[in-house]
Parts: C-alpha cells; structure tokens; sequence
C-alpha cells in the first residue's frame, strides 16, 4: 500500500519533489565545488580507506575485498577516481534536481553513497541511502514535477521503437 502511494499518488509525488531537491542539492554542491576548487585529489581518502578499513569486533577487516578493490585498483588509477567522483556526484545532484532520469540519479546516488560507507565514512551517507532508495522505489513518480514528466515517454517511446525495428529485421528472409 505505501509503495504504491509512492509510485502513483500526486502528493507523494509533491513530498518526493522536495526529498529529491534536499539530495540533489547536497548532491550537486559537493560535486560542482570538487569541479570548481581545483585540485580534488582522492588520494588521501583512499588510502586513509586501505591504512584504516572498517574494522569488526574480532579486530578483522569488515570488508576486505573492498579494501582490496581500494589498493589494487581505485590508487593505482587515482586520476580516473579524480574526474569520476566530481563529474558523477554534479551528474547525480543535476539528475535529482532536474528531475530528469530520476530513478538513475538515485541509483547512482545511492553506489557512490555505499563506496564511502565502505571506505568507512559515515557522514550523511545512511540517510543519503534511505533516501535515494524511497526516490529509487517511488520510480517515475519521483520525477512528475519535474523532467521526466517528458523525458521517460520520450524514452520509452525510443526503445519501443529501436524494439520494433529489430523485430521486422528479424522477420525478414536471409541469404544462407
């Protein structure tokens, strides 16, 4: 029943169009001013992320194959993660805002918001994942007022179509 107020009621579209603006603002502000402020360098972070992992209560690391992940790839290609990180946290914040692909936004949101959870940030990150999941569950509903209003039809439209062309090709005879 609450999800399907989430998905189809125009109210809860209301609330989604605020929750959605909340953190596609903090979204955006984060990326822009590690685009703007010249010289975001992840370095620091990811190998605080391998020298302090999350540890369990048997002294352990929690997430081992994360850490990994971190040291044999994420440092080793720290330039990539330098231009990812900013371009993908404005995307995500510009995506929420607008309201244009919503549900990928979110979903974005929401692997990035884990990543640091991961590395062992906790910040905001858990309530920054609740949220992009009730963005994420709400589906197009979470961006009727705003772009997707017009962009998904558009879109669904497309892939029927790129759908129904392929299906004639396939119909049609070929030379064996």
């Amino acid at each position: 029943m609450f999800i399907k107020f989430l998905r189809e009621n125009k109210i809860a579209a209301g609330i989604l169009t605020i929750i959605r603006l909340f953190l596609g603002y903090s979204w955006f502000t984060s990326g822009f001013g590690k685009l703007t402020g010249g010289g975001f360098d992840a370095s620091g972070f990811l190998t605080n992320a391998v020298t302090n992992p999350v540890m369990g209560p048997d002294g352990g690391a929690v997430y081992g194959w994360y850490t990994s992940f971190v040291e044999g790839f994420a440092l080793p290609n720290v330039g990539l993660f330098n231009v990812l990180v900013p371009i993908g946290e404005t995307l995500v914040g510009l995506g929420l805002i607008l309201g244009c692909l919503t549900t990928a936004a979110a979903f974005f949101g929401v692997i990035m918001n884990f990543c640091f959870l991961l590395a062992g940030t906790i910040s905001h990150n858990p309530t920054d994942i609740l949220l992009g999941m009730i963005i994420m569950i709400a589906g197009a509903n979470a961006g009727y007022y705003g772009l997707d209003r017009w962009v998904l039809p558009y879109v669904r439209k497309a892939i029927l179509k790129k759908e129904e062309d392929t299906e004639e090709f396939n119909k049609k005879p070929r030379l064996t």
